[in-house]
């Protein structure tokens, strides 16, 4: 039976070269070029990486022309409508998948909510940072401070050591963020409090006051609205997983030269923090701002197609997405949602977002690119409903994605075959 393969012809020389060609389970097949420069004394040139695969993975996976998002190769609007958060990280950290019944789930929720205390010396770090400190460059800082008391980890030898380091860094990002942003606006920090959930206690460490009173009581009581605890639930779902992206690239890479597991996390932390990435729902919100009013709209979109203005359209186009990014679909979806329940929306900020996108999915220089919303259109929208700081959207990011690093890491430095990320280069200097 012959082998599928693919023939690279180099016509200066003559000489031709053949490569496997690796089916993959969903998506279009790849060329092994793995021993290209061994065997033809060429390298690829790709920027970017837009179409090179560094890893293998059973994680997630992106259609981007479909408009699909699967995590272990579940639907993600199924995950969202079916499971919580920490359900999913269930899913994506371990080989037991989602969990069979409401006690398995509540028994992982647990163990992650008794796991988020912080050690007593990280809380001493806080110190070091400077008033206004942003909570991205306090957190990634944190992050490396853990690898110290953890050290550990740094020699991980079976299942149960690889679970112990997830489980604990996600339990203890949501505190660490909370506290990074009570430390950025001189609030007292609150202890977890393992009383209630995963998600909501998040909230708790980030509203309440030394006496138990919050800041925002929907009801009037000393809890949180379960319709907040709900919706912020989605969103750390739809930010779990997102195949190679340049956060989770960079964990790998970092994690390849054989560092401590939270090095290479903080690393992925720095990552996210750029607006081309983790940050840009914090841009979309401001360029709302900026359009001001909903008949400012066309004017803004007309400079969008002005080749001389470098003016852009944040929250529109993905890297892999030719479609509609299905998480904004779900975003959305939530925003009309919590409209209806009571959650209080800039409306005006919701409608500016509404007719850009209605007025860019009519448009012909829209359409023929192929520029849709993705995650980060509305979600800035409703982390503000949600009564979530701007400053704290990219660390929200962080807390969703966490699991996702976590999986990737994991399943890359079981990998016995895993080498250094080492990457050649189009040399044209003299």
């Amino acid at each position: 039976m012959s082998k599928n393969t693919v023939t690279l012809t180099n016509n200066e020389t003559n000489e031709s070269f053949e490569f496997d060609l690796i089916n993959c389970t969903r998506g279009p097949k790849a060329i092994n070029f793995s021993k290209l420069h061994e065997t033809a004394g060429l390298f690829s040139y790709d920027p970017g990486y837009g179409s090179t695969a560094g890893c293998e993975s059973t994680i997630s996976y992106v259609d981007g022309k479909e408009g699909a998002l699967l995590y272990k190769g579940i639907p993600i609007q199924d995950l969202v409508a079916k499971y919580s958060f920490t359900d999913v990280c269930r899913l994506l950290i371990t080989e037991e998948g989602l969990p069979k019944n409401k006690e398995e789930s509540e028994a992982f929720d647990l163990e992650l909510r008794h796991r988020g205390f912080l050690h007593e010396r990280l809380k001493s770090v806080f110190t070091a940072f400077p008033d206004k400190a942003h909570p991205m460059a306090t957190l990634s800082a944190l992050v490396s401070v853990l690898a110290t008391l953890y050290y550990d980890h740094k020699e991980m030898d079976d299942e149960d050591d690889y679970q112990m380091m997830a489980r604990r860094i996600i339990a203890k990002t949501a505190t660490m963020v909370a506290f990074c942003y009570r430390h950025s606006v001189g609030a007292p920090f609150i202890e977890p409090d393992i009383s209630k959930s995963y998600v909501e206690n998040f909230l708790y460490m980030l509203r309440a006051y030394p006496h138990g009173r919050f800041k925002h009581t929907p009801k009037g009581e000393d809890n949180i609205d379960a319709v907040e605890i709900e919706a912020l639930d989605k969103i750390l779902t739809l930010h779990a997983e997102h195949g190679q992206n340049a956060s989770t690239t960079t964990v790998r890479n970092v994690a390849s030269t054989g560092v401590h597991p939270y090095a290479a996390i903080s690393s992925g932390i720095a990552a996210l923090w750029g607006p081309a990435h983790g940050g840009a729902n914090e841009a979309v919100l401001q360029q709302l701002r900026e359009i001001g009013d909903v008949k400012n709209v066309d004017k803004y979109v007309a400079r969008v197609k002005d080749k001389n203005d470098p003016f852009r359209l944040m929250g529109f186009g993905h890297r892999v997405y030719k479609n509609y990014d299905p998480r904004a679909k779900t975003l959305k979806a939530l925003k009309d949602d919590l409209n209806k329940r009571g959650i209080k929306m800039d409306m005006r900020l919701s409608e500016i977002a509404e007719k850009v996108e209605e007025v860019a999915l009519s448009d012909s220089y829209f359409i023929e690119r192929k520029l849709y919303p993705n995650v980060d259109f509305y979600s800035g929208i409703i982390l503000t409903a949600l009564k979530i700081p701007t400053e704290l959207f990219t660390p929200i990011f962080v807390l969703g994605r966490m699991p996702g690093w976590c999986a990737n890491l994991i399943e890359h430095v079981k990998n016995p075959s895993v080498r250094i990320t080492r990457p050649r280069q189009v040399y044209l200097g003299k």
